[in-house]
């Protein structure tokens, strides 16, 4: 029987029947598409950082035998230990070690270092693959929280997702409860109703989810591959093959099946306990227990606000679901403009600002030593060549004692207080890292000519910079002296614990680094030197970096045909003896905006879907309960309301539903932007122009137009109905 019963309702009401199905569709087709779409991206972040770093979970330094390695492989939780060839050196051995439960490595790296007998410092951890993992220091205050914000924002998508299943079937079981009274009466039990609503939804919803998942992934791969011809000559991107993983479809079917099992369950069960009294006496019109008044929408719009204030009262808990999925639409749309047009500003800022004028073109020489290069003077001699640097960068240790360290510092409570444990003590001395940076002999006294220091290549020039980081931002760094401007002469120490030293002059201090794209510790003392020099203490200091820069700027205001054709000259110069790369200031910057052009299409398209999602939930709610108000609509009529007043009642509402998500999202879009830009130490009036109000507005304004759309669809329907067949009719179908 109520097999017949369910095939002749779904036959006889196909509106409601397809109203369900679309609903089934299109949650299972986006939740497919999202959880598809998130995958390759976090395969691809995976794939990528592993191309270019490894793939590599910790690393520790400084092994010397054989032994120790297979001490290593033996740990429990140790997959593999692999010999570093190109970071290993004569005194000591590199070992990338790779983990079976990387979730445990910040409590095993520290046991495996200390059965080594190694100090904790040997040992480090590939913290951007393990963040991509959701794997954070649980030391570091400041974890990488990218892949968090996506999981979160995917998270909010799939329960508005969900929250459209669930609206379709409480529209339709809602507007069944006259006929399920009437079932109760004649002796069917709750338990049969309820199997006969679940098999309904088995019936109606099976198909388009299985359609719906097939179609989100082959759109996925559609638009993976959109992305892929968007992006092909964008430099630094790779292309990794569309993946697809038997988890992401069990997932997708289980949740899309759970949510319309709990979706018809929740009415089901809710339409099953009512007595059969109730029931068929319940019209479907809109019940408030208590009449409450509405003062501001009574002040507004007179008596038709009173009216539309109780209305939506007593839709309260029914409009719930749709007011929290146009809300989460519309928060993760603003939410993820702003995080992007905030991103892209402090990008600005601290990359292509900063180094406008300091370099037009990069050139790295790999594997070459600055002493073998002889390419200099030719290079000086190129055309469009305004200044040229050739400098190469190595790594030492130099001893301060306490009384060199400068009043400023001192004050703050020396170096310590301030940089913890990134700098040491010993012997009455603070070690501290002094990074060298060598200068061809030129570049090096015209350094020295900037400064008004006497030109020689005998000494080095010290950066003696410290960041106060206790009374200033990263943004706005306050700089105090390091140490005393008073010593001659300064020792380098060998970084790898060589008893080996070198005593060089000190020719002069200074707070201006020379112009290199280069970016130097805060609790340092670099060091730049000469070539000449650095041919001398290069035994005592240790071996430097492997590759060799060539910084070079071109004639000021250059064009960027004229640095893509000295760019060409450069490299076709060094490209015969040595393996060179290169990069172009200008074609970097187009090539960002590109890329950043892409990311916002793709956010885009997120929007997009964004605004789809909340607006097929208002459409399908508002169509469907208005439809169930003809009786409570005709009442109001046959008391002197009129057509006029009907549908500036139905604009009330429209606005209330419309701008009630809105009005919750904008205070909260506000609280972001303000704690981003204190977070990040930017000043209110160099965000505010960032902010895409324009857009922002749209969007509100698209949510206002298609929920007036629906309340306009579904007025006219309801206004065209006869009253008297409106207050006879009971029967809510």
């Amino acid at each position: 029987m109520w097999k017949d019963y369910s095939r002749s309702f779904i036959k006889n009401s196909r509106a409601s029947s397809v109203s369900i199905m679309v609903a089934a569709f299109i949650a299972s087709l986006f939740l497919s598409f999202l959880c598809c779409m998130f995958y390759n991206f976090w395969v691809y972040e995976v794939e990528k950082i592993i191309i270019e770093e490894g793939g590599w979970q910790g690393r520790i330094t400084g092994i010397a035998h054989e032994e120790d390695i297979l001490t290593i492989q033996n740990f429990a939780n140790v997959e593999k230990a692999i010999v570093n060839e190109e970071l290993s050196t004569d005194q000591e051995t590199v070992i990338d070690v790779y983990f079976r439960n990387a979730r445990t490595i910040f409590q095993d790296m520290p046991l495996i270092v200390r059965q080594l007998g190694l100090e904790d410092d040997a040992a480090s951890y590939h913290l951007l693959l393990l963040s991509r993992y959701l794997i954070h220091d649980p030391q570091d205050e400041t974890p990488p929280l990218l892949m968090t914000f996506y999981l979160v924002v995917l998270l909010l998508l799939s329960l508005s997702l969900i929250l459209v299943i669930h609206n379709s079937f409480a529209v339709s079981m809602n507007a069944r409860v006259h006929q399920f009274g009437i079932f109760s009466s004649i002796g069917a039990t709750p338990g049969q109703i309820r199997t006969c609503l679940m098999q309904e939804a088995a019936v109606l919803c099976a198909a388009p989810v299985i359609v719906g998942i097939l179609l989100g992934i082959a759109l996925s791969y559609v638009t993976k591959q959109g992305i892929e011809i968007i992006g092909a000559d964008m430099p630094g991107r790779y292309n990794i093959n569309f993946s697809y993983h038997p988890a992401i479809f069990a997932v997708t079917l289980l949740v899309s099946f759970l949510t319309v099992l709990f979706s018809a369950w929740i009415p089901a069960r809710k339409l099953s306990r009512m007595t059969p009294l109730d029931a068929i006496r319940g019209t479907g019109g809109l019940k408030l227990k208590k009449k409450k008044h509405s003062p501001v929408l009574s002040l507004l719009f007179g008596t038709e606000g009173e009216l539309a204030g109780n209305a939506l009262k007593a839709q309260k808990k029914t409009l719930r679901t749709s007011t929290l999925s146009l809300t989460l639409s519309f928060f993760g749309f603003t939410m993820m403009l702003c995080f992007f047009a905030l991103t892209d500003l402090s990008t600005k800022y601290t990359y292509f600002e900063k180094y406008q004028d300091v370099w037009d073109i990069m050139a790295t020489l790999k594997n070459t030593k600055i002493e073998e290069f002889g390419l200099t003077q030719a290079l000086e001699e190129t055309e469009g060549v305004n200044d040229l640097v050739i400098y190469q960068k190595a790594e030492a240790l130099i001893p301060v004692p306490e009384e060199a360290i400068s009043p400023e510092l001192a004050s703050l409570g020396g170096p310590q207080a301030v940089a913890g444990s990134s700098i040491s003590s010993a012997e009455g001395s603070w070690l501290v890292k002094a990074p060298i940076v060598i200068m061809n002999d030129d570049a090096f006294m015209r350094y020295c000519e900037q400064l008004g220091i006497t030109p020689r290549l005998d000494g080095t020039i010290m950066l003696n910079q410290f960041w106060d980081s206790l009374n200033s931002n990263f943004r706005h760094r306050k700089m105090i002296p390091f140490i005393k401007e008073n010593l001659d002469s300064a020792v380098l120490r060998n970084k790898d614990g060589s008893s080996e030293t070198a005593d060089i002059p000190i020719l002069g201090y200074t707070g201006e680094a020379p112009g290199l794209r280069e970016e130097y510790d805060d609790y340092t003392l670099v060091q730049f030197i000469p070539l000449s020099l650095w041919e001398k203490i290069k035994e005592q200091t240790g071996e430097p970096q492997k590759d060799t820069y060539i910084r070079i700027l071109a004639e000021k205001g250059a064009a960027l045909d004229e640095l893509n054709a000295l760019e060409d000259r450069i490299l076709q110069l060094v490209s015969v003896s040595y393996e060179a790369e290169s990069e172009n200031r200008v074609e970097e910057k187009i090539t960002n905006d590109r890329i950043l052009s892409s990311y916002k299409l793709i956010i885009g398209s997120f929007c997009t879907l964004l605004a789809v999602i909340g607006i097929a939930n208002v459409f399908s709610y508002t169509l469907g309960f208005l439809r169930q108000r003809k009786r409570e609509l005709a009442q109001y009529m046959s008391v002197g309301l009129t057509p006029a007043g009907i549908r500036k009642l139905f604009c009330i509402e429209a606005l209330v539903i419309a701008g009630r998500p809105v009005l919750i999202t904008l205070p909260l879009t506000v609280f972001f932007i303000i704690f981003t830009t204190k977070a990040s130490f930017l000043e209110p009036l160099e965000v505010l122009p960032e902010i895409p109000v324009s857009i922002i507005a749209a969007f509100s304004l698209a949510i206002f137009a298609f929920v007036g759309l629906a309340y306009y669809i579904g007025g006219k329907k309801v206004l065209g109905c006869s009253l008297a067949d409106s207050l006879r009719d009971d029967s809510m179908a």
